[in-house]
């Protein structure tokens, strides 16, 4: 029996070599090869292609997206705690709901929802319009805040991460605060803790398996993402799912793949550090 089970996977596995596995290993290849295109033919062996780690645009554009990530994330962070605390001690009897009005807005065209909020993020947008229609003046235009070069953008681009990855972060969490066991609270309590005490002795420790699992989700999406810093953003920053998006485009295989191959590192490292932290997956049910 388990046999026949076993042979319905044959089909995702093929799926995996074919279109997961075997690209990763042509890109690990290229990384190698002085080519043109993928005439594999005319490639010859070369260590050339690591000059482009170093150059000005690459790591710049790093550390724009090392950056932006960053700031994603421990936004998401404080929000996401906050927003996850929030439900796990109210009395809602279905939770559920509200669970499902969060991640509601995730059922919907990512591209579609960040071009909603750069209209909103424009001056002469649709809530100016509409506010406008009962004698209400509002204007708003984030890009041409000054504070440093491209303030603006880069303040549109944090905002369109943040409220695109901000359910990653709080579904985690809250899965962790949901699998506390309400007695170890009640020992506290009986062992003279505060409130505030027992938060941090109690139950912000057991729910860092869900803070570490949402971090992750959040960041390592921020850094190698390319869709809303373009559309957001408005292509004024160059992050580095850009350079790849652009490197494969124009048949620059070479910098596209050895920088998709880092990205895919990190992505390996991330979901060892997550099996590490969380064995059986809890923060992720």
């Amino acid at each position: 029996m388990n046999k026949e089970f076993k042979r319905l996977a044959y089909p995702y596995s093929v799926w995996l070599y074919v279109l997961a596995l075997f690209p990763a290993l042509v890109m690990i290849l290229l990384i190698f090869l002085d080519i043109k295109g993928i005439k594999f033919g005319e490639a010859t062996f070369t260590w050339d292609n690591f000059a482009f780690l170093g150059e000005r645009s690459t790591y710049k554009a790093f550390g724009y997206s090392f950056m932006f990530a960053l700031v994603t994330m421990v936004i998401c962070w404080f929000l996401g705690y906050l927003v996850a605390y929030w439900v796990f001690r109210s009395h809602f009897k279905n939770k559920f709901i509200i669970l499902t009005i969060l991640i509601l807005p995730m059922w919907s065209n990512i591209l579609l929802r960040n071009e909603a909020l750069k209209n909103i993020l424009e001056p002469n947008n649709i809530i100016q319009d509409l506010l406008s229609k009962i004698g209400i003046g509002y204007g708003i235009d984030l890009y041409s805040i000054g504070l440093w070069e491209n303030a603006g953008y880069h303040l549109a681009i944090i905002i369109g991460l943040v409220i695109t990855y901000l359910p990653f972060m709080i579904l985690p969490i809250y899965t962790a605060l949901e699998k506390i066991d309400y007695s170890l609270e009640e020992a506290a309590i009986d062992l003279g803790a505060s409130d505030l005490q027992k938060f941090w002795r109690v139950i912000f420790p057991m729910s860092l398996k869900g803070l570490i699992t949402g971090s992750i989700m959040v960041f390592l999406p921020s850094m190698s993402g390319f869709a809303i810093p373009e559309i957001v953003g408005k292509g004024k920053v160059v992050l580095v799912g850009k350079i790849i998006e652009q490197s494969f485009m124009y048949t620059n295989y070479n910098l596209g793949s050895m920088l998709a191959i880092i990205i895919l590192v990190l992505i390996l490292g991330s979901l060892f550090i997550v099996n590490k932290v969380d064995k059986e997956g809890e923060t992720l049910l």
